[in-house]
């Protein structure tokens, strides 16, 4: 290949790219799913990707196996996969990626293109229009005029709402490709994004909207206006861009970020070059974008910042289903610049995955003292991540839990229970002397499974009397405490930490979605524990000192 290897972003667009139609073409779920986690692990990865895998180091990445090394090693020296251009040229990804943004079935739009030989919406709309939909089996009078309703319809939101881990990168690699800002939801840092925008400031449109058209991740453009576009990505994501005149962009971009209930309340925007200027001439404080949502009122606080963190009071190991030893995690917090890592696997009633007994977490805790040596003047602390049983009574005996630095609580099986039930079985469990924190609360996976029924006032007054702490969970599929809740629970007098629970060294990297999902609950440093120093952090492990 000549010219400069394909950077780690390319090379994550590229699988990614690979992983959606290889689900397209009916491969197994867990095939296009192992792409898509090293997507994700190439796009978060300092080193240089190309550089491994030249130096057939490329399995050194945890999740990389010989299948995935080969396709790396074939990108890098020839830049491109062969088979992706092969799928590509059997299934067209606008096709695909129009039937997810219209609602209607991969398989059957797909089956459309084929039998009329189309592969675009324009050539599909002409089609319809020609009324020789009906020459595709199994379409009648009445599936042909829900396909063309469905054609004209065109809706602007995301059929399935993207978890911010990936439409942050989305909009951002998208905006740095055309000069521009991100914005929509995944600037508010919204758990779960239906709109999706880029903002540029152009002072003429035509080469950003045919450039963004151009896009690898723009199967289609599906709107198309003087100073603005509607894009969709293969996986049927809607995308807005935003042309915007330069003395405008302001106006432009508070208006593509903020939700569309805050935007209504803040009348005829003003015109203006910056957010800045726009809030000055509306006469209001300044609004950070998190807090730009219906019910935001007033002026804000410092928020807490990434920078104010000291460490992380919740993650795993090989000692439960982590993927890094005790000492690999807590010199991958050192050089993030923590202070502290509470090291918190899983206790036996978990179940579904290993966990520690009494004994188990004792032998741990001579590792941990272990590492610290190596890891001084850094500190690892023994904690655990203790089941609340179904009774409420904890996974560990009283005399265990007394030996720790920290403990957190966490309900896992049962989600579906009442909502007596499950207030009961976390009221009962914080009837120990030995909790510091309760865990992900509401247990919900989002786009899986809804919020649990516990009754989070009841839980936010035991815990604010308690002097104990609520924990905002940093995975992408949980982020739990929400937003609203962690306003409820700072309302409440309750302190919160900011958690990743990670589970492999780069899974302490979704502190920065902890941290955001804190923000959006309006939380400040001061409301926060694991900004403290480790001395106050141990004085309140098990509640108010």
């Amino acid at each position: 290949m000549t010219g400069p290897p394909p950077d780690n972003a390319e090379i994550a667009r590229q699988l990614d790219a690979f992983a959606s139609l290889l689900e397209l073409a009916g491969a197994g779920p867990y095939t296009a799913r192992a792409y898509r986690r090293a997507s994700d692990l190439i796009r978060s990865t300092p080193a240089p990707v190309a550089e491994l895998v030249r130096e057939g180091r490329a399995r050194e990445l945890r999740g990389i196996g010989p299948g995935i090394e080969r396709r790396l090693r074939e990108l890098v020296e020839t830049g491109e996969i062969e088979e992706l251009k092969e799928l590509q040229r059997e299934i067209s990804p606008e096709l695909a990626g129009l039937g997810r943004f219209l609602g209607v079935s991969v398989k059957r739009m797909l089956e459309i293109g084929r039998v009329l030989g189309v592969r675009s919406l324009e050539e599909l709309r002409e089609a319809a229009h020609e009324g020789r939909l009906r020459e595709v089996p199994g379409v009648g009078p009445e599936t042909e005029r829900k396909l063309l309703a469905t054609l004209a319809r065109e809706p602007r939101a995301a059929p399935r709402p993207l978890l911010l881990h990936r439409s942050r990168p989305l909009v951002e690699v998208i905006a740095e490709a055309l000069g521009g800002i991100a914005a929509g939801d995944p600037r508010r840092w919204v758990d779960a994004s239906h709109r999706l925008a880029v903002v540029v400031a152009a002072e003429q449109p035509e080469p950003v909207l045919e450039e963004f058209e151009a896009l690898p991740q723009i199967v289609a453009v599906v709107e198309r206006e003087p100073r603005r576009a509607l894009g969709v990505t293969v996986e049927g994501v809607p995308i807005e861009l935003v042309a915007a005149e330069p003395r405008r962009l302001g106006t432009e971009l508070v208006r593509a970020t903020g939700s569309p209930e805050y935007v209504g309340a803040l009348g005829p925007l003003p015109e203006a070059p910056d957010e800045e200027g726009v809030y000055r001439a509306l006469g209001i404080p300044f609004v950070p974008p998190e807090l730009r949502e219906s019910g935001f009122r007033g002026e804000p606080s410092r928020l807490l910042e990434l920078a104010d963190v000291r460490g992380d009071l919740h993650t795993h190991t090989t000692w439960s289903d982590g993927k890094a030893s005790v000492y690999e995690m807590g010199l991958a917090a050192r050089e993030r610049g923590y202070d502290y890592l509470a090291i918190c696997d899983h206790t036996v009633s978990v179940g579904a995955v290993p966990g520690l007994d009494a004994d188990g977490v004792r032998r741990q805790g001579e590792e941990i003292a272990d590492a610290n040596e190596r890891l001084a003047p850094f500190r690892l602390l023994r904690g655990t991540e203790c089941d609340i049983r179904r009774d409420g009574s904890l996974d560990l005996p009283e005399d265990v839990l007394a030996e720790l630095d920290w403990v957190q609580a966490s309900v896992h099986g049962g989600q579906r229970g009442s909502r007596e039930e499950l207030t009961k079985r976390v009221l009962t469990a914080l009837e120990s002397s030995y909790v510091s924190c309760l865990s992900h609360p509401t247990g919900r996976l989002i786009n899986h499974r809804p919020p649990n029924a516990v009754d989070l006032e009841a839980v936010f007054t035991r815990l604010a009397e308690q002097g104990r702490a609520v924990e905002v969970n940093g995975l992408p599929n949980r982020l739990d405490l929400r937003d609203e809740h962690v306003r409820l629970a700072r309302e409440a007098g309750v302190a919160i930490v900011v958690n990743t629970d990670a589970h492999s060294t780069r899974g302490l990297g979704n502190m920065e979605l902890a941290v955001a999902t804190a923000r959006r609950g309006g939380a400040t440093a001061e409301d926060v524990v694991n900004t403290r120093p480790l001395d106050e952090v141990l004085a309140r492990r098990f509640g108010r000192p």
